[in-house]
């Protein structure tokens, strides 16, 4: 059985930074496609960032690049975003996810077949 299983998140000041991390089990994902995606209250789950299977291609959302960056370890089949400069406006429920068939970087919620339980991000201005 596939899990992929989040840490980190939490409160954290206006300008201040958190790292999330996502952790792998029940197959390896290190030729595919992991990402992060979020969802505020009443709005849409919205793509964040993502990684290429190689780890040389990464994809951000406008709203983050340059604050946030995502970064991959094959050997532990695990998956992190480190957010800084945080804004209120990133406080939602973050997701981790994984493409069982994609190896580039998609942006789209279908592509991916795997979800985290999510962790809730809180940001205070």
């Amino acid at each position: 059985q596939v899990q992929l299983v989040q840490s980190g998140g939490g409160l954290a000041q206006a300008g201040g930074s958190l790292r999330l991390s996502c952790a792998a089990s029940g197959r390896t994902f290190s030729s595919n496609a992991m990402g992060w995606f979020r969802q505020a209250p009443g709005k849409e789950r919205e793509f964040v960032a993502t990684m290429s299977g190689t780890g040389v291609y990464t994809r951000y959302a406008d709203s983050v690049k340059g604050r946030f960056t995502i970064s991959r370890d094959s050997a532990t089949n695990t998956v992190h975003l480190e957010m800084n400069t945080l804004k209120p406006e990133d406080t939602a429920v973050y997701y981790c996810a994984a493409s069982s068939l994609y190896t580039g970087i998609p942006v789209h919620l279908s592509t991916y077949d795997y979800w985290g339980q999510g962790t809730q991000v809180t940001v205070s201005s």
